[in-house]
């Protein structure tokens, strides 16, 4: 019999609009210690990213591989479109190459919100992510896989806004706690007729908000799940594309 292989530990970096989190998780998805989160910069280039995820790194301790959830398209570890971050610098750009060849460890890119799907759903039958954030972030898995991404924070939600628009963290500033919940029940709603989904997830910083009762069928999930759902990220045969 062959000797089994040591548990690896995963550097999982979840990267957002406000901030920037690392962690390192085990194989089973438990965390080492609470995640360390640093301001998302606001002039973020891809050279300054990959400087704070090394600083990050440098200061976590030992790990065998690294995820990163990011807030835009990607595929095959390269970043096509980051709108919550200033699209113009970050089209088209390698980005885990470079990062691996930084911090000496094989590096897996996907989309944050499939990332916090992986940490949170259950991985039967049509399950539905979005995150509530600066924007939205949105992913949908059968059966535990991924489907290709779908940039639904992009799409028209309501008149000439885009789903980022209508729920995203300026809207809930310019209309008020109220008045966005009203808006994200209409886009539950939406989802609930264009995907049909068995379960859906809310994650995200303000997912906190949503204290009223939610259908049976729709979860509020902790914002850990976008970090531990790295280590899940390397448990699929291949990286998501998209």
């Amino acid at each position: 019999m062959a000797p089994s292989q040591p548990p690896k530990i995963t550097l999982c970096i979840d990267i957002g609009g406000s901030h920037v989190k690392a962690a390192l998780v085990a194989t089973d998805a438990s965390m080492a210690g609470p995640p360390v989160r640093v301001k998302t910069p606001r002039d973020l280039t891809p050279e300054v990213l990959i400087e704070l995820i090394a600083g990050l790194a440098a200061e976590a301790g030992h790990f065998d591989r690294v995820a990163v959830g990011f807030p835009g398209a990607v595929r095959d570890g390269v970043i096509l479109t980051a709108p919550n971050l200033g699209d113009g610098k970050w089209r088209l750009v390698p980005f885990a190459a470079p990062l691996a060849e930084r911090l000496g460890a094989p590096v897996r890119l996907a989309n944050d919100g499939t990332v916090q799907g992986l940490g949170a759903i259950a991985g039967h039958g049509l399950e539905c992510v979005i995150t509530l954030g600066t924007g939205m972030g949105f992913a949908l898995f059968h059966d535990g896989q991924p489907a290709p991404h779908l940039e639904l924070g992009q799409h028209p939600a309501w008149k000439k806004l885009t789903y980022d628009q209508f729920v995203g963290e300026a809207a809930l500033e310019e209309v008020g706690r109220k008045h966005w919940r009203k808006r994200v029940d209409r886009v539950l709603v939406q989802l609930r007729v264009l995907t049909g989904f068995d379960h859906l997830y809310i994650g995200g910083g303000n997912a906190r908000l949503l204290t009223e009762q939610l259908a049976s069928d729709v979860t509020t999930v902790a914002n850990e799940d976008g970090i531990t759902g790295g280590a899940r990220l390397w448990a699929l045969a291949v990286a998501p594309s998209g």
